[in-house]
């Protein structure tokens, strides 16, 4: 099995908003304040604590427009945090949850059938690596088993 690393929002998606930019719809980024735990930031991938503002916003973790291009609410610090660094341990966003969903994409940025699953957060690391030592499967998302969204990346290490 290949070695795995969990991968954030990129910086420089996030220096968007942070700067003024817009989202994946063109919109600016809508602020709010956390009321705790459920605002999960993509950048760091650690909660954003209750009273802290944040941005809610479009975003789509993929190069360009195509009918697998999913586009979905996340949420981010409004104030600029470091980006997760820890790839090789689960970030701790998800440890909020019992289960997620698990799905690899290929080379061209669309989902491979038959990878995603609703996966136990204790087995995300092992279904990944399972899923990355397969031929044809370039990366993996993690994403709610509830509402879908995106939570990070993952690569081969």
């Amino acid at each position: 099995m290949p070695a795995i690393a969990f991968a954030a929002m990129p910086t420089s998606d996030a220096e968007t908003l942070w700067n003024g930019g817009a989202d994946a719809y063109d919109h600016q980024p809508e602020t709010m304040v956390s009321d705790g735990p459920g605002h999960p930031c993509r950048h760091c991938l650690r909660n954003i604590d209750a009273g802290e503002e944040l941005y809610v916003f479009a975003y789509r973790p993929f190069p360009e427009l195509q009918p697998y291009a999913e586009t979905g609410p996340i949420f981010l610090h409004k104030v600029p945090c470091r980006r997760y660094e820890a790839e090789e341990i689960l970030p701790p966003v998800l440890t909020t949850s019992p289960d997620f969903i698990v799905r690899g994409y290929g080379e061209n940025n669309r989902i491979v059938y038959g990878t995603g699953a609703v996966t136990p957060t204790d087995d995300i690391k092992a279904y990944a690596a399972e899923l990355l030592s397969r031929e044809g499967i370039a990366y993996v998302h993690v994403r709610s088993a509830r509402n879908n969204c995106y939570q990070c990346r993952i690569d081969r290490a």
